[in-house]
Order: structure tokens, then C-alpha cells, then sequence
């Protein structure tokens, strides 16, 4: 039998392989990064919005394909089996049927709220004793969203019977959720009747996400959008209305938002590549950028800028 005569075979192939798993390792952690999935895209009463038979909704009404799901987003980390939500809307039953199929994992690690308007946290009555029966669902909030929800019914019987518990969140306090992901909370000016508004900063290893689908107007803010949109990869902000005058018969400043024309005039003077961090969300039924091919939403590409879109996926 031959006897194999070089004694450094097996440590040189070991030498060899090191580096290899080494690499592979990097390449099975690089296609396994987190990633955020948009939920939704309109303003908190959905499109088509109850009671509307205008223009803008009829044709939703008889055709699923065109109706859109309230603003919400979820954050997924396939390699730890966790997933976090970014608001409980209206459409919170359908949402987390869409995240399931996309995203499926045994549980749901936590839902983060902005803010007590009804788009944004109604969809909690879902896990109460009618619906899923949920145990201790963490519920992130601020100290004005914790409070309310623990004084006032139906939610706080959520907390009482132990279907959400409440963790508090701090303005401007980094959140850890896992060694590959942290989300950051800041106060933005808001119509704050019961709550505290927030806006979130999502950091995975390789990029950031900016989620703010509820301001005012920009110049109300003591911040500077465009100094947190140069920290950022993408940036999701407020497109509820498209211009003033959307709403015949209401007085637009009893709502105030920034308009996306108003948005797009702001940045009209950055970079090719920091307006293409912008996607407008949170668009009410009346916008015509919820239209795929309106004037407005080209109007929005033609600047740079991006509406949106339900599934779309960014990787962190």
C-alpha cells in the first residue's frame, strides 16, 4: 500500500480550508441580512376610505388590486427568527397574513407605535381575548402612548389581562433589539391630542431607514430633515397630501401635513442621489400620487424622488 509521504497534507488542506469557511461564512451572513418590508402605504383610514364614492375610490371599491393598506412596516432578521412591526393599523389582520407569507416566523417579536391616531394603533384590538388572545406582546411606546394606554378602555384591558406588555421608549434613546439591529425614537410636531409623536431610525449592520409617516410641516420641527436624511440610506416621510386644496370643503390646516410638492420644493437642490432616499408613504385616499400613473406620482419620479409601494423590500 502506498503510504501518503507528505506529513503537511492534511494541515496544508486545513490551512486552505479556514479562509474558505471563513468566506462562506461572510457570504451566507451577507444574503441573511435584515431587511424591512412595507405593509402599507395610505393614510389611516385606507383606500378606499369608508363612505367614499368619489373618483378617487370608486374603482377601488369592486377591484382588491388597487385598494392600498394603512402605513406600516415591518422589520424582519431572518437569522434570528424575529420580527418587529412598526405600527398596529386598521388593516393590522391582513398585514400580519402578508408578513406571515413573506416573512415566516413562529412569533411576533414586538410592535413598535408612532403615535395615537387610529391608523397607527387601533390594530391592537386584534390581539386581545376576541380575536387572537395574545400572551405579553411587547407594545414599544412613549411615555404620553404608554399612559394612554394603560388608563384608558378597550386597551387597557390588553394590558390587564397581559395580551401586550408595555415597554417604554425614550426620545432620542436607542432601542437594542438584537446584536444586528437598534431602532432610535425622536419626537416629531404633531396633532398630539392624547399622545407624543414619534418618529423611528432603524440601523442594521449595513444600512439605515428613516420611518416618519406623521409630521406637521417641516418648519415646525426643531430638526433639519435633510442633516437625518445625509445619516440614512432610505428615507420614508409623510406624503399623506399631495397639495393644498385635496380636500374640498375642509380646512387643510385643521390637518396639517407637509404637502409633497411643498417636500419636493424643500429638497429641489440636493443631490440626484439624497433625493432618491425619499419615499413618500402615508398618502390619503384623495392623493393622485397613489396612482401609478397619474401626473403626480410622475411628477415625483421626474424630481427624483419615490412613492412607496406595498412589499417593497430594504435590506439593513
Amino acid at each position: 500500500m502506498q503510504k501518503n509521504l507528505n506529513p503537511f497534507g492534511p494541515l496544508l488542506l486545513l490551512i486552505i480550508a479556514i479562509p474558505f469557511c471563513f468566506f462562506a461564512h461572510q457570504i451566507s451572513t451577507a444574503t441573511a441580512a435584515p431587511y424591512i418590508i412595507i405593509l402599507g402605504i395610505a393614510q389611516d383610514a385606507g383606500a378606499p376610505q369608508a363612505g367614499c364614492e368619489k373618483i378617487c375610490c370608486r374603482d377601488r371599491w369592486d377591484n382588491p388590486k388597487l385598494q392600498q393598506r394603512v402605513s406600516c412596516l415591518a422589520i424582519v432578521d431572518p437569522v434570528s427568527s424575529e420580527r418587529w412591526m412598526i405600527d398596529a393599523t386598521p388593516d393590522f389582520k391582513a398585514q400580519l397574513r402578508v408578513l406571515d407569507e413573506l416573512a415566516p416566523m413562529p412569533n411576533l417579536s414586538g410592535i413598535f407605535l408612532t403615535h395615537g391616531h387610529i391608523g397607527h394603533y387601533t390594530g391592537l384590538l386584534h390581539l386581545g381575548r376576541e380575536a387572537i388572545g395574545a400572551r405579553a406582546v411587547p407594545v414599544l411606546v412613549m411615555p404620553r402612548m404608554e399612559k394612554f394606554l394603560s388608563s384608558n378602555a378597550p386597551w387597557e384591558q390588553l394590558v390587564r389581562l397581559q395580551n401586550i406588555a408595555l415597554r417604554p421608549l425614550q426620545n432620542d434613546s436607542t432601542m437594542v433589539l438584537n446584536h444586528r439591529i437598534q431602532v432610535t425614537p425622536f419626537l416629531v410636531p404633531h396633532r398630539d391630542e392624547y399622545t407624543e409623536t414619534a418618529g423611528f431610525r432603524i440601523t442594521g449592520p449595513n444600512k439605515s431607514v428613516l420611518f416618519i409617516p406623521d409630521i406637521d410641516k417641516w418648519e415646525k420641527w426643531e430638526r433639519r430633515l435633510e442633516d437625518m436624511l445625509a445619516s440614512v440610506d432610505v428615507a420614508y416621510v409623510d406624503g399623506t397630501f399631495y397639495a393644498d386644496g385635496e380636500i374640498p370643503g375642509r380646512n387643510m390646516r385643521e390637518i396639517p401635513h407637509p404637502f409633497i410638492v411643498e417636500t419636493m420644493q424643500r429638497f429641489a437642490s440636493l443631490s440626484r442621489i439624497e433625493k432618491n432616499k425619499i419615499r413618500f408613504i402615508h398618502l390619503n385616499h384623495t392623493n393622485p400620487a397613489l396612482r401609478r400613473n397619474s401626473d403626480a406620482r410622475q411628477a415625483i419620479q421626474k424630481a427624483g424622488f419615490h412613492v412607496a409601494t406595498e412589499k417593497e423590500r430594504i435590506g439593513l
